[in-house]
């Protein structure tokens, strides 16, 4: 069995999110309860990834095609920090 913790700002974060969203990142949450990270890695839909860069270190899942649960586990204990639930912004930087 994992644990879940959210960062603070998540609950905000989570408020803002249409209904169809929240059940979709409680359904998330419910994977990674059970069967961890391996388990979201089994179902394509979340398309669960390791992040690069200043995230190096966390790893990624689709809500949809806009929103992500940004997350990271710790070591060899079984928790998952949830540290953002967010829009993925695909404009280009200038």
């Amino acid at each position: 069995m994992w644990g879940v913790y959210e960062h603070r700002r998540v609950d905000r974060q989570l408020d803002r999110l249409p209904a169809e969203l929240l059940k979709r990142y409680e359904k998330w949450k419910d994977i990674v309860e059970i069967s961890g990270p391996r388990g979201l890695r089994q179902i394509r839909g979340f398309r669960d990834e390791a992040l690069s860069g200043k995230w190096k270190g966390h790893r990624s899942s689709r809500l949809n095609q806009q929103y992500r649960v940004i997350y990271r586990t710790h070591g060899d204990r079984f928790i998952v920090e949830v540290v953002e639930v967010n829009p993925h912004d695909y404009r280009r930087k200038s």
